[in-house]
């Protein structure tokens, strides 16, 4: 009993937190170390429906990767405000209706985060730590420089222009009259002008009250976003990634030379342990026992600390 006592003391310490925010508050989870807190981070989740954990019910994602490196990089010494983002989980009320919402509001909460992570653990700044989409996210929130963000770590991210790379996940899943359809859409959106009649079997993608976001998504580029910052930044990409590429990895440090660029071998988008195998990747999206792959929280907590 004395030993699981003193375990229990010194565990991380898990808080509640919110930030003020209209039309309601935003949420996070701070995860303090047991010990003195040598950096502090938030950590900003990927697209759609994800939650603080890194998973989404809607699509059954249940491989709980943020809260594994939050867990990892507490015991190392690095506090994290794992956040849902505007519109989901616990921050659900603070979103706005669908076609008023923008990335750049995704932006605009990532710095001020950041100043409330620097606020609640004593630090001078604190890094933003981006998964997936959540890599853009990092990089649009510094496009202007900000002085509570130490740097950037860009984890799984893309480092193409969104149209690019839906341009590639539309050839490989449509047949070929709706696929120049929906080049005719993109290119429009990529104008900035909005399309009245999307085709129905593309409504998901690009159903008019989204349409707005999507511009202004579109107009991103992460090699660019990255090659104007001044700061430090982390690229951490997996070799089994179904979503990402090594090379959109690449792309981000051939941009930003200074960055350092760490490859993980058969590590997939959730920073999980897994072969190229379809079938058995996707299964280590919906297996939170299954941990981190070895070197990946190693890495993020080696450049954040050093």
């Amino acid at each position: 009993m004395l030993t699981l006592a003193a375990a229990l003391l010194l565990s991380p310490v898990s808080t509640p937190v919110q930030l003020a925010s209209t039309p309601a508050p935003l949420h996070g989870t701070l995860l303090t170390p047991e010990g003195q807190t040598r950096a502090a981070a938030v950590i900003l989740p990927g697209s759609g429906p994800t939650d603080r954990d890194g998973n989404s019910a809607q699509f059954g994602v249940r491989a709980s990767n943020l809260r594994l490196l939050a867990e990892g990089l507490a015991e190392r010494g690095v506090a994290t405000i794992r956040i849902d983002k505007r519109g989901i989980g616990e921050s659900g009320a603070a979103g706005p209706a669908e076609a008023d919402l923008r990335f750049n509001a995704y932006a605009d909460d990532a710095r001020a985060w950041a100043a409330e992570a620097a606020a609640k653990t004593g630090q001078p700044c604190a890094w933003l730590i981006g998964h997936s989409e959540g890599a853009l996210v990092a990089l649009a929130a510094v496009a202007n420089g900000d002085d509570k963000v130490c740097g950037l770590v860009l984890l799984s991210g893309a480092g193409r222009p969104a149209g690019v790379v839906l341009r590639e996940q539309l050839a490989a899943g449509l047949p070929e009259p709706l696929k120049a359809r929906a080049y005719e859409v993109l290119a429009e959106l990529e104008a900035g002008r909005t399309v009245a009649d999307p085709p129905a079997e593309l409504a998901a993608l690009f159903r008019p009250s989204v349409q707005p976001y999507l511009i202004s998504w579109l107009t991103l580029d992460p090699a660019r976003l990255a090659a104007a910052y001044d700061g430090p930044i982390f690229i951490g990409q997996g070799t089994t990634d179904l979503q990402v590429t090594v090379a959109d990895a690449e792309a981000i440090k051939a941009a930003q030379p200074r960055a350092t660029l760490v490859v993980w071998d058969g590590v997939n988008h959730v920073l999980k342990t897994a072969p190229a195998d379809r079938a058995a990747n996707i299964a280590t999206y919906m297996d939170p026992a299954l941990p981190l792959a070895p070197g990946v929280v190693e890495a993020v907590a080696g450049f954040v600390l050093k």
